[in-house]
């Protein structure tokens, strides 16, 4: 059963939606809380930003367990060990769950929260996350919460919906809690010595009529866009995929930021679509945001308005963007960007 009480992400309560209740509320019983928070790897290397799973599971309170699947996962469990707030470290060693398939991936799942018997299962509300958990729920048979960013209480939640427009407070009763988390609601865990065990987990080893076939990756030395602390992105009014490189490329590296970009762009052709910031893309909040040549529609300031701080460059002074930025200026980015460049260049080699 989920209630949900939604307001304006500025405002009161404006209405409540009441769905039919799960038969497994009518038992009696509740089961003591425990989270097991699902984290991500590649290749045995621990991806960081999964890690705010443990941050949001030791909000409930309860006993925090960490899982993590792949073909050679003894370094990334060993390091998810040493996270703040963690007890335990559950692992399987399988080729079949490197690339995280759904149709594998999700019965290994539900065979280890059937044994730990967990109240609420924690994800990031990334490719992987979105890609896994529906169908868990489903095989649970209870409902997804998606894309939180608070935790009231061990069955309350808060998720932003219309773009950010709105703000819905959601109450669930499933026996268990299927939980996808936004990552830059929920800081990544201090690390300290290990102190968490690690135990293998059950691999029902489930047949799958899925096959991995290729990938085709876009590589950067730059920092990861989800967790950089510093975010340029560029947008339409760059007019172009060669003028978005020679303007944005070495701004990007005289700040030691990585590189964005609004859907206008993408489509566009200007960036890859990996590098797509806003509703349909990645959700950002880094201490430093600043668009350039973004006009700042709904969707795109949906993906990055949590940002510490907002600069933005644009010849319109009258362009949406202008409305949440921190700092604005009004001018012709292909004079204004290399100017700010240069003088960035200066005070590194200072």
């Amino acid at each position: 059963m989920l209630r949900n009480s939604v307001r304006p992400a500025f405002g009161h309560v404006t209405g409540r939606l009441l769905s039919a209740s799960h038969p497994a509320n009518l038992t009696g019983a509740r089961q003591l809380l425990s989270t097991l928070a699902i984290l991500e790897q590649r290749e045995g290397q621990l991806n960081k930003g999964s890690l705010s799973a443990i941050t949001a599971a030791s909000k409930l309170g309860g006993p925090v367990h960490a899982f993590v699947a792949g073909s050679n996962v003894g370094g990334a469990a060993k390091e998810a060990s040493e996270a703040e707030g963690v007890e335990k470290i559950i692992s399987v060693t399988n080729d079949a769950y490197e690339k995280g398939l759904a149709e594998n991936f999700a019965p290994l799942l539900v065979e280890n929260i059937k044994k730990g018997g967990y109240t609420h299962v924690i994800v990031g509300h990334s490719a992987f996350g979105k890609n896994i958990m529906p169908r868990v729920a489903a095989l649970l048979d209870v409902q997804q919460i998606s894309d939180i960013t608070a935790i009231e209480s061990e069955n309350t939640f808060v998720r932003p919906i219309y773009a950010g427009n709105a703000i819905a407070t959601v109450e669930s009763s499933d026996p268990i809690k299927i939980i996808t988390v936004r990552g830059t609601a929920f800081a990544a865990p201090a690390s300290g010595a290990a102190s968490a065990s690690i135990e293998d987990g059950i691999d029902p080893k489930a047949e799958s009529n899925t096959e991995w076939v290729s990938e085709d990756l876009t590589k950067s030395d730059r920092p990861d866009l989800g967790t950089a602390s510093r975010v340029v992105s560029g947008g339409r009014g760059l007019k172009s995929k060669e003028e978005f490189e020679k303007i944005m490329l070495p701004l990007a590296d005289s700040l030691g930021a990585a590189v964005g970009a609004s859907r206008a762009a993408v489509d566009s052709g200007y960036a890859d679509n990996s590098l797509q910031v806003g509703q349909t893309g990645k959700v950002v909040a880094p201490q430093l945001y600043m668009a350039v040549g973004i006009s700042g529609a709904i969707q795109h300031l949906a993906g990055m308005k949590d940002s510490k701080v907002i600069a933005a460059i644009n010849k319109d002074a009258d362009a949406p963007i202008f409305q949440v930025a921190d700092v604005g200026l009004v001018g012709d980015l292909f004079t204004e960007v290399p100017k700010l460049t240069e003088e960035l260049n200066k005070i590194e080699k200072a």
